[in-house]
């Protein structure tokens, strides 16, 4: 630590760093208090203290354009990490929000069941404040999603504090700031351990092998894409990656983000339904 008795560069911008860092050290033990979520990808995991997403914190993911597409991408990552979340902590999600329009197949397909989940519908962002700071305090109650509008710091704070207190997992979810409002909160300060921001990418085509070895681009629209963006992490640096969405099982963990991974290759559903393998993201970039 820096004291009275320490020397001092004569130029202040110079001690920047050194208290930078040790910023970054003593925030890191708190933000890594109740484990972590590996991604499972290498990169992505060196860009987080502690190798993963932390557990009982608060997590911001933004939809880059503000508009539905990116909204809808925001919440497909959040409900990829759920799934991951529900596998290691047995418990439900509490998921708040004020548009009853979560789709359950689609949640479905990024692996998160849907019977996890427990909705809370409210008609102003107060309220469902309200909600999620309730459901941290509640047991049985592994993560707790909000879709707010307005996010005042002060409600952040909050909620950061019940989440450290309970080890549950909270993440808010600005599916539906508009263009502008979403390119403020982008530096807008407040007391989430992380801030995402997902934005789609131009497809990929499909690779088809032919005989001989030798490969072409299939046809269609290929795998989806997107760019993921680590805005701010506490103790950690911001970061960005290009990542391509695309069904089936995931062997290489240096290069892939299961988003289900305990999910894959699972039995025949009862009534002979649909068991395919949930997405993944593998890091293109």
């Amino acid at each position: 630590m820096i004291g009275p008795s320490s020397k001092m560069p004569r130029d202040p911008l110079s001690v920047l760093p050194m208290l930078r860092d040790q910023v970054r050290r003593l925030e890191r033990p708190a933000a890594t208090a109740h484990g972590v979520l590996p991604f499972g990808a290498a990169a992505i995991d060196r860009a987080l203290p502690g190798g993963g997403l932390a557990r009982g914190a608060l997590h911001e993911v933004l939809g880059a354009g503000g508009d539905g597409e990116d909204g809808a991408l925001a919440a497909a990552f959040v409900a990829g990490i759920l799934a991951r979340l529900v596998t290691a902590v047995d418990g439900i999600v509490l998921w708040c929000l004020a548009r009853p329009d979560l789709h359950g197949a689609g949640l479905a397909a990024c692996g998160l069941d849907p019977a996890r989940l427990v909705l809370v519908r409210t008609a102003r962002d107060s309220e469902l404040l309200w909600a999620m700071e309730e459901g941290l305090r509640t047991s049985g109650v592994a993560a707790v999603v909000g879709e707010v509008g307005a996010f005042p710091a002060v409600a952040s704070r909050r909620l950061q504090l019940a989440a450290e207190r309970s080890g549950v997992t909270a993440f808010v979810l600005r599916r539906w700031c508009n263009g502008g409002q979403a390119a403020r909160e982008r530096n807008l300060p407040n007391a989430a351990a992380t801030r995402w921001q997902i934005a789609a990418l131009p497809s990929r085509p499909v690779t088809r092998f032919r005989e001989g070895g030798d490969s072409r681009a299939g046809s269609g629209i290929g795998h989806p894409c997107w760019r993921v963006e680590l805005l701010r992490c506490r103790g950690g640096e911001p970061a960005g990656w290009d990542v391509e969405v695309r069904e089936g099982k995931m062997v290489d963990a240096t290069d892939i983000v299961s988003l289900a991974e305990a999910l894959a290759d699972r039995p025949m559903a009862p009534g002979g339904g649909d068991t395919s393998p949930p997405e993944a993201i593998r890091r293109v970039g």
